[in-house]
């Protein structure tokens, strides 16, 4: 549900914070307060079209935020982690936008950008608006379908419907490929054997290139090799002042000092240490000059097995590792192409198998909905004839395809609402017939019938109440607090009998500030509720008989 609203610089709003609960709430005040600021507000906040006259005279930018917890709409929930825009831990979603004169518009959830497409699918989800300027999803014929296999209970089919017709379709395409890869094949064989009998002739061995640059370096500078290994010999070994002479003079001393002084005595196990480690150096630069070859052909040879690696390695753009990867692929994608006929058929049988399965599970789908549909539009007369449009028709035009080639996901049926609010008047769709009273009346009455399973949390109705007084606002007003029991509505209405049977009140009104016109948004406590009513019962003047009435009508309906 939505349980904050942060409005500033917005039009006539300087500031605005407002806090919500779960139920029905009512926004009243007199005509022309801004009460539909804030489902203007709420319109933009959601991905709605921006311009710059929506920002306060005066203000560089305008602000809207708003927070929803999304406890208890696991859906919901899961499209927000795979889209990484909920936090570890929180079940809140904070939405925030910006708008600018510059005509910039920056939309946040969870302090994170997103894109205005990403708003707009995730603010249907969200919130549904009804009114007389948001003729919203109702219009939309998935939205059609959507309604009328929520309530046949026909969801579950038809997600697997979906689930069989996008497999014939990524099969049809794998055919596609197959076929076109065929149609290639001898071609690719062509430059694929090419590719093999290049890297397989240079006999390529993991590692090879840096193994060689090293064995270059080396015998590159092999002079100065043998002259490093020479002096480091004689310094050791080959001469009267070597290391290994002064070490063994250095042990006849300590000795002899051992012999004066036993404290000293254990210096000769690092003497010894010492001369043991020096001996085994002099061997190993003895062994390195003694194997040390200065060899020109193997230089050259290394110079030109490094020009061949390095050519490939040019030529393909990929490492010597990468070329070997190659090789595996190329390999795996020629025994492919030889085997590419036998592919294609076991495709091909693929292709008819799953089409049969998704025009079977699609005509299941449409002999169910089929079934269902009579019994939709009796419950939406019946709601419609509570809502003072007893003589309107509603009717759902269901058509099927034949052929899985003319559907879509959404089952091989095409649906069309259509409506006729007056008698002896042919049915025409609701896009064309439907004021925005009438939709939003319409939507009210699918919303009650689909109560138990529509998964939109938070439902606003703007004008719902137009052309309509007395028992039938009573009605509206049962319906849209019953409705809270299982949404959070929010509702824009001028009649008491509507307000009276919400379970919060928010009062809209203009003042004057600072020589400035500012709209302005409150709570009503109970008694300040029972003034409200009154006005819209009594007008400009209430009397005690209308305070009277008022708290009467508050006391009947809650």
């Amino acid at each position: 549900m939505l349980t904050e609203l942060r409005i500033s610089h917005f039009a006539l709003i300087e500031s605005l914070e407002l806090e919500f609960s779960p139920g029905f709430q009512v926004f009243t005040g007199e005509t022309g307060a801004g009460k539909s600021l804030l489902v203007d507000a709420l319109i933009l906040l959601l991905g709605g079209r921006s311009s710059a006259e929506h920002i306060r005279s005066g203000a560089k930018e305008a602000t809207l935020e708003a927070v929803f917890s999304l406890s208890g709409h696991p859906l919901i929930l899961e499209k927000l982690k795979e889209w990484d825009l909920l936090p570890e831990g929180t079940q809140d979603l904070l939405l925030r936008r910006t708008l600018s004169r510059e005509g910039r518009s920056r939309m946040y959830v969870n302090g994170r950008l997103v894109p205005l497409h990403q708003m707009v699918e995730l603010g249907g989800w969200l919130v549904d608006i009804h009114g007389q300027h948001e003729q919203q999803s109702l219009l939309s014929p998935k939205v059609q379908l959507n309604v009328l296999d929520a309530f046949g209970g026909l969801l579950s089919l038809c997600d697997e419907y979906a689930t069989h017709y996008h497999r014939w379709q990524d099969l049809v395409r794998a055919v596609a490929d197959a076929m076109q890869r065929a149609k290639e094949r001898r071609e690719r064989e062509e430059f694929l054997h090419f590719q093999s009998e290049e890297l397989g002739k240079a006999q390529l061995v993991p590692g090879e290139d840096e193994a060689l640059v090293r064995e270059h370096r080396k015998l590159q500078n092999s002079g100065r090799v043998l002259e490093i290994v020479n002096q480091a010999y004689d310094l050791l070994y080959d001469n009267q002042a070597s290391v290994l002479s002064q070490l063994t003079e250095v042990r006849k001393l300590v000795h002899e000092l051992g012999t004066i002084d036993d404290n000293v005595r254990n210096w000769h196990e690092s003497i010894e240490g010492g001369i043991a480690q020096i001996e085994e150096l002099v061997w190993a630069t003895r062994n390195y000059k003694d194997g040390f070859e200065h060899d020109p052909a193997r230089l050259a040879q290394i110079d030109e097995r490094l020009a061949l690696l390095q050519r490939l390695k040019k030529k393909y753009r990929e490492s010597l590792e990468d070329l070997l990867a190659r090789q595996t692929r190329i390999q795996s994608e020629l025994e492919e192409l030889a085997n590419i006929e036998e592919r294609t058929q076991d495709l091909r049988q693929q292709v008819s198998q799953a089409y049969q399965d998704a025009l079977v599970l699609g005509q299941k789908l449409s002999e169910a909905r089929q079934a269902v549909t009579r019994k939709l539009e009796e419950r939406i007369t019946a709601e419609l004839a509570h809502l003072m449009m007893g003589k309107s028709r509603f009717h759902v035009g269901l058509t099927a395809v034949s052929e899985v080639e003319q559907a879509g996901p959404n089952g091989l049926d095409q649906i069309e609402f259509a409506f006729c609010a007056n008698p002896g008047e042919s049915l025409h769709p609701l896009a064309r017939v439907a004021s925005g009273g009438e939709l939003s009346r319409l939507m009210l009455a699918l919303k009650t019938v689909l109560a138990s399973v529509d998964q939109v949390p938070v439902l606003i109705f703007d004008e719902v109440d137009a052309g309509i007084g007395g028992n039938v606002a009573s009605t509206m007003g049962e319906r849209l607090k019953a409705l809270g029991q299982t949404h959070q509505v929010m509702c824009i209405t001028h009649l008491p009998q509507i307000a009276a049977q919400a379970h919060h009140h928010y009062l809209v009104k203009k003042e004057s500030v600072d020589k400035r016109t500012v709209a302005m948004v409150t709570r009503l406590s109970a008694e300040e509720r029972e003034e409200e009513i009154a006005r819209m019962l009594g007008g400009a003047t209430i009397t005690q008989t209308v305070r009277k009435a008022a708290g009467e009508m508050l006391n009947t309906t809650n």
